[in-house]
């Protein structure tokens, strides 16, 4: 495995630079996008502050169909929007079109997850101090719920992580596409293993960081 890291060292990097081009868009859409998306999904629910049943039922419905879609085909079928996006259905940029629409369902239903344990003694609380819709979210949701947002966020950027070891289909590269060019299709079973190594370290650092700040925030 030695004599195969230093053989492949360079094209290892890049294929580390690539997964943290594709997951780091990724992230990047599930906090702007899944966040607010999981928010309105919680104010919608039946018995909520703001329910509205027809925008529950429209939104907790494209949630789940994307969810449940298979990946593989969901990059195929989103390829006419991703040209449309970049200018391109191939390559690193191009996988994150796909990889963001996970992202946003993905990351929203937790967040619907996480704000659901909030108690509603701290809505009430809130709404008795006068406290306006954008305080009640980001000065007493969000800050109750913290803690689970961001074990949320790990979770998802595992996924995210995992998702994008298939992205070598439309020429995205990345750890797990360099693992089927350089390992699976000529033998090279070291090299499989190395990149594997790889992954698993990834993985246990994004777990580690996200636990450990989760705890932190914990305010219980």
């Amino acid at each position: 495995m030695w004599e195969s890291m230093l053989k492949y060292q360079d094209l290892m990097w890049q294929s580390i630079g690539e997964t943290f081009v594709m997951v780091g868009i990724s992230i990047l859409a599930a906090l702007l996008v899944g966040l607010p998306l999981g928010t309105l999904l919680y104010f919608c629910r039946k018995g909520q502050l703001y329910e509205n049943r027809s925008l529950s039922l429209t939104l907790n419905s494209i949630v789940n169909v994307v969810r449940s879609f298979p990946f593989l085909l969901l990059v195929v079928a989103l390829i006419p929007v991703t040209r449309f996006l970049v200018g391109t259905a191939i390559g690193t940029l191009a996988s994150t079109v796909p990889l963001s629409v996970v992202a946003i369902a993905y990351y929203a239903r937790l967040v619907e997850q996480s704000l659901l344990e909030v108690p509603k003694g701290t809505i009430e609380a809130a709404l008795s101090m006068g406290a306006s819709k954008v305080e009640l979210i980001f000065k007493f949701l969000y800050v109750e719920a913290r803690s689970g947002l961001v074990l949320g966020l790990t979770a998802s950027t595992i996924s995210f992580i995992s998702f994008s070891t298939v992205m070598g289909v439309v020429g995205g590269g990345g750890v797990g596409d360099f693992a089927i060019r350089y390992g699976y299709q000529r033998f090279e079973t070291e090299v499989m293993a190395y990149a594997i190594v790889v992954m698993i370290a990834l993985v246990q650092l994004i777990q580690f960081t996200g636990s450990t700040a989760a705890r932190l925030l914990d305010k219980r």
